[in-house]
């Protein structure tokens, strides 16, 4: 999973990583790019507003690909 801020300065990095991922790759199915609409890096990183962070969607997203 590659989580981004939507306006955060490097939201390009992330989306080019998933595209790289995701390019022409049979196991594309078990990656997912999260868009956090408004948010910049203090947002995710910086004990910014600490509801900007989709738990449950990491959480799920662990429990599937990562879990037992």
């Amino acid at each position: 999973m590659v989580m981004h801020g939507d306006k955060a300065h490097s939201f390009y990095f992330g989306k080019d990583a998933y595209e790289n991922m995701t390019r022409d790759s049979k196991y594309a199915d078990n990656k997912e790019l999260l868009v956090i609409e408004g948010a910049v890096h203090t947002d995710l990183y910086d004990g910014g507003d600490s509801n900007a962070i989709p738990f449950d969607k990491l959480a799920d997203f662990y429990n599937r690909y990562m879990g037992k």
